[in-house]
């Protein structure tokens, strides 16, 4: 997206966002949504859950955006570039052996890293063991925690895509005017397009990564270990920290229960156009019927209905007319030359002509029923004549 004039003024007008940061009330709004639902992890979106009567709420991506936009004005005390060099580094690394289609380059990169982990552990062995600094820990844990509050974010900017697919669905088969078999054709292509974007795969490698239970082990013994750090302590972490693998995993079941619940709900809106749909058609078949007795009853004169006789259009390829091909004229090439001429150019701009032989003609055909005729009545007679 560039960012020129004319769209951040669309923004500035439109996106949800920006809006609420416009707002008056921004700092009150702000800050009741970031103690209510950012803080614990709680939803802000208007709806029902499934046997309750009573209104839930979830927090929108837009205004979720907006909060992390303004926790990030606030300074830090400690900024840290190396954790971000080194992420940004290994994602390199995974993206070029990841592309790598020759097996020699991929097998040459694995020895190199099993020659470094030997390397490593030689050194452990012999004594040397490398630490990391205080300064790179907090460096580390910072990064960590910026991703797992991006990662949340994402959670609901991806049941929001999903939300507005169900939206998009709903109003297609509204206007629907053709077949059923082809609405269906192209709403499960809709949702196969989603369930197959880079979106789509992405949130559901996730999901199979999350689920494990051997990961989850692994996740809270980490955090454990790492909560424990003297220098992770001095950054007085959110208590929520401790759980936070348990909001992912809250937040994307969540997610898949709401696809799920879309799903479901989207079945039964086609169940109920096709109820309707067959309810017309019953209606229609009533009407027929009982029009049809009626005129059992009292037959009216003449013809009721008229049916066109079957009959097949035969058409013989020798019937037809040949092909025949445009007259192109041919036009000769003469190449104009410069001259003197005697002739008088004022022929050129007299443009009345008189065909004598045709005067003439009509002249003896008018004295044929009369004596004489003036010039003025042969005209009037002439052109009456041609229309």
């Amino acid at each position: 997206m560039t960012l020129d004039y004319a769209t951040l003024e669309h923004l500035r007008t439109r996106h949800p966002a920006w809006r609420l940061l416009r707002s008056d009330h921004a700092p009150l709004v702000a800050s009741f949504l970031q103690r209510v639902f950012i803080a614990p992890n709680v939803r802000l979106r208007k709806f029902y859950q499934q046997g309750s009567d009573e209104p839930q709420f979830d927090l929108t991506p837009a205004a979720e955006k907006a909060i992390a936009w303004l926790s990030a004005l606030s300074e830090r005390s400690f900024v840290g570039t190396e954790s971000r060099l080194l992420t940004l580094f290994d994602l390199l690394k995974q993206i070029s052996a990841g592309s790598e289609s020759d097996p020699a380059k991929r097998i040459a990169e694995l020895h190199k890293r099993r020659a470094e982990i030997d390397a490593e552990i030689a050194r452990i062995q012999a004594g040397d063991v490398v630490l990391l600094d205080d300064s790179a820990l907090k460096d580390r844990f910072q990064q960590f925690m910026q991703l797992a509050r991006e990662l949340l974010t994402d959670f609901r900017e991806v049941e929001y895509n999903f939300r507005q697919l169900d939206r998009k669905v709903r109003e297609q088969i509204a206007l629907w005017e053709g077949a059923k078999g082809a609405l269906l054709e192209e709403i499960m292509g809709e949702r196969d397009a989603i369930g197959d974007s880079d979106q789509g795969k992405s949130f559901r490698a996730f999901c199979d990564f999350l689920m494990s239970s051997r990961r989850q082990e692994e996740l809270t013994g980490l955090l454990e270990h790492v909560l424990a750090l003297p220098p992770v302590i001095e950054l007085k972490p959110d208590a929520r920290t401790r759980r936070v693998h348990y909001d992912w995993l809250e937040a994307g079941e969540h997610t898949l229960r709401t696809v799920a619940q879309l799903s479901q709900q989207l079945r039964r809106f086609l169940d109920d156009q096709a109820w309707l749909e067959n309810k017309r058609i019953m209606d229609i078949l009533h009407g027929i019927e009982s029009k049809a007795l009626a005129l059992r009853q009292a037959p009216p004169a003449g013809d009721v209905m008229r049916i066109a006789q079957p009959g097949a259009a035969i058409e013989l390829a020798m019937e037809r007319s040949l092909f025949t091909p445009a007259f192109k004229p041919l036009i000769a090439e003469i190449k104009l030359q410069a001259g003197d001429s005697d002739a008088d150019p004022a022929a050129l701009y007299t443009q009345i002509v008189v065909d004598k032989a045709r005067l003439t003609r009509h002249i003896r055909q008018a004295l044929q029923t009369r004596g004489q005729i003036m010039l003025s009545e042969l005209l009037t007679h002439n052109r009456c004549n041609r229309v």
